[in-house]
């Protein structure tokens, strides 16, 4: 409980209401050195919460519903791509350059799934686009293997590529984004303005499932993973979430149908459609952005400008690094930020970088991402205000990475640290996840050393675990991680299945 005290306390929560939540430990799973499953539950405990706490704002008197944190269904969660089956078919995870490289003095790690990524890195590196991937896979370890790792990383970002060098946590600590990350709050929140409270309609518990953010109007402005877990969270919890893509940069599919449960899917072209975008803007109620700081701010979507243009909305922003400090305006993903961080460096052996039994970054940031909406949502039926809610990938290592607490002592009103146990890893410990072929940081190596992470659900067939579950849609028959947010009376599922891409108007229901 005690991380849970202190992300409740980092979102301005009401230390009382902490006592509302029961944790269900499960020591078994997402084992790693670095205590995961802390982190894990903490997150989605203070999501669940935020959720009770606004869902009895809304509804009739009777106080803030119990709270039930399961570390089974965290971990589902936490690793829902890889539950995830579409007509029976895995999903494609890792693209082929997309991997740990050895360099000349060290190790770097690419991300080259989105078609844009890998012709910039194959650019960079002075490699035609078109080269078939095994081919690109020799030629690219092979240029590598002669260059300085942070060499390579400056290349390739210059070139608009993502690739990040492996720092050790005392580099990455001395860095000065390290520095910039680390004087930061987990959850950045704050007041844009003095617009009126926000008056909300009854949400009666007779209704079928209590649903705290029922009537809504999510903009999700996201990609990648950490953004849209948090607008899947909030449909779950009955919101009207519109997912707006450009229409030339589709979503990679399968990562689309993991995070697009509870939502919509739209295109709209920002350079040549302000008009239709304004439109939206002008219902909604709350906005999520997830791409590079400052890169939106062109077309008015900062904070500030939103704000002013709707007043009493709440704006969400997710970045990888920070906005702030000499990488505020980089790409990443949370496998380039294990490396950089030097969260891969711990999890590893002296031998090769390791990785985190799941994208802990993303899925445990979108959850934050979610609760602070939550709370503003709460704050602004109190004391008005347009409100802003900031998270970023590596302020959420930079908790991970503190480590636990010592025996017996309180996690709560720490700045940073993820206390509870970590997990009783077995003497082989350094596996080699996630660092060559296809593999991310979701998938196990098979070299000496290796060892088995275990995630609720990844043992046995469809019906193996209770966190798990099959139904239809759009695009075939579903097998999918359930929600690990619950609260007594409320949602266990999403009332909606993804659809295709892009598929629906660019409108509210």
């Amino acid at each position: 409980m005690d991380e849970i005290e202190y992300v409740w306390s980092v979102l301005g929560g009401d230390a009382a209401l902490t006592t509302r939540v029961a944790r269900a430990a499960r020591p078994e799973v997402l084992e790693a050195r670095l205590p995961v499953r802390a982190l894990a539950s903490a997150c989605v405990g203070a999501c669940a919460l935020a959720a009770a706490e606004l869902a009895a704002r809304r509804a009739a008197p009777g106080g803030v519903p119990a709270v039930r944190v399961d570390d089974g269904a965290v971990a589902a969660a936490f690793t829902s791509e890889r539950h995830l089956r579409i007509g029976g078919r895995e999903p494609v995870s890792f693209a082929p350059l997309s991997r740990l490289w050895r360099t000349a003095d060290g190790w770097v790690r690419t991300h080259a799934n989105y078609p844009h990524h890998r012709a910039r890195l194959l650019a960079a590196l002075g490699l035609a686009r078109d080269t078939e991937d095994a081919r690109a896979v020799d030629a690219v370890g092979s240029l590598l293997a002669g260059l300085p790792a942070r060499s390579v990383e400056e290349t390739v970002y210059a070139a608009g590529g993502a690739a990040v060098a492996l720092r050790t946590p005392e580099e990455w600590a001395s860095s000065e984004q390290g520095r910039a990350v680390a004087g930061r709050p987990l959850v950045e929140r704050g007041v844009l303005d003095a617009s009126p409270a926000r008056t909300f309609a009854p949400v009666p518990p007779s209704a079928g499932a209590l649903l705290p953010a029922a009537g809504l109007r999510v903009l999700d402005l996201t990609r990648v993973i950490a953004g849209p877990v948090a607008t899947r969270t909030l449909a779950l919890l009955g919101a009207d979430v519109l997912r707006v893509d450009p229409p030339g940069l589709p979503e990679l599919p399968d990562q689309h149908v993991d995070t697009g449960f509870g939502k919509r899917s739209a295109t709209l072209d920002l350079t040549c459609d302000q008009a239709a975008f304004e439109e939206l803007l002008g219902a909604a109620d709350v906005v999520v952005t997830g791409y590079r700081p400052g890169s939106l701010d062109r077309f008015g979507l900062s904070p500030r400008a939103l704000a002013a243009r709707r007043p009493g909305l709440v704006v969400a922003r997710l970045s990888a690094w920070g906005a702030y400090g000499p990488w505020a305006g980089r790409r990443g993903f949370d496998s380039l930020v294990q490396v950089g961080t030097g969260i891969a460096a711990l999890e590893g052996t002296a031998d090769r970088p390791g990785a985190l039994p799941a994208q802990a970054l993303d899925h445990g940031t979108g959850y934050l991402l979610a609760a602070g909406v939550l709370r503003a949502l709460t704050e602004q039926s109190r004391h008005g205000g347009s409100r802003y809610v900031e998270v970023a990938l590596a302020r959420t290592a930079a908790w991970l990475s503190a480590g636990p607490a010592p025996d017996g002592a309180s996690g709560a009103g720490r700045p940073h640290g993820v206390g509870g146990s970590a997990g009783s890893a077995s003497a082989d410990t350094g596996g080699t996840r996630g660092t060559g072929g296809t593999g991310g940081p979701s998938t196990l190596g098979t070299g000496s050393g290796a060892r088995r992470v275990r995630a609720a659900g990844d043992a046995g067939g469809p019906g193996a675990s209770p966190w798990l579950r099959e139904r239809e849609s759009p695009l075939g028959r579903l097998r999918y991680a359930l929600p690990p947010v619950r609260f007594e009376g409320g949602p266990t599922d999403w009332e909606r299945a993804p659809g295709p891409w892009g598929a629906d108007a660019a409108r509210w229901v």
